[in-house]
């Protein structure tokens, strides 16, 4: 009887990259979940006078619309879902990987102007109150820097795969 060979087990690295896009996931349905709450008091305070208009549900909305956005926008880069566009004809595997490492790049491009800008942009907000619900506008303003940062983080591993495809590995 001949024994099955093991997978290699992965990586601590990728154990946590999969982990934290784990929770970014759980975050996601979770914004999108909250998100119905301060819109659907915002509807109902437009049509009717048991609750006045002016409270912070569109505060609350427009923050939670900015992560859910965000937070869409890392997941879509681990899942190679955002910012591809499929143009290319059908490539062997390697020019399909030299593409895509292609395309990752201009992903870690923009990755690194969300950080830098991003920095900029939290600090600007570091000591200022939304108007009506008095939020600290800074934990709008860090979605930018955290998605840029992840954008590293996944675009990063993926062209770290691409790459040992373009170099011959074995998968």
């Amino acid at each position: 009887m001949t024994e099955v060979p093991m997978p290699p087990s992965p990586s601590l690295w990728r154990r946590g990259t999969a982990a934290y896009a784990k929770l970014l996931e759980i975050l996601l349905a979770a914004c999108v979940g909250i998100l119905v709450i301060p819109v659907t008091l915002q509807i109902i305070s437009r049509y009717t006078p048991l609750i006045p208009s002016y409270i912070w549900t569109e505060e609350m909305a427009r923050f939670l619309f900015v992560w859910t956005i965000m937070i869409g926008a890392m997941v879509g880069i681990r899942e190679s879902q955002h910012f591809e566009v499929d143009v290319w004809p059908d490539l062997s595997r390697r020019s399909e990987a030299m593409v895509r490492i292609l395309a990752r790049i201009g992903v870690l491009a923009m990755a690194v102007v969300f950080v830098w800008a991003g920095l900029e942009f939290t600090r600007f907000a570091w000591n200022r109150t939304s108007e009506l619900a008095d939020l600290p506008l800074w934990m709008i303003h860090v979605a930018w820097p955290v998605a840029g940062v992840t954008w590293i983080v996944f675009a990063g591993e993926q062209i770290f795969d691409e790459m040992r495809i373009v170099l011959g590995a074995k998968s």
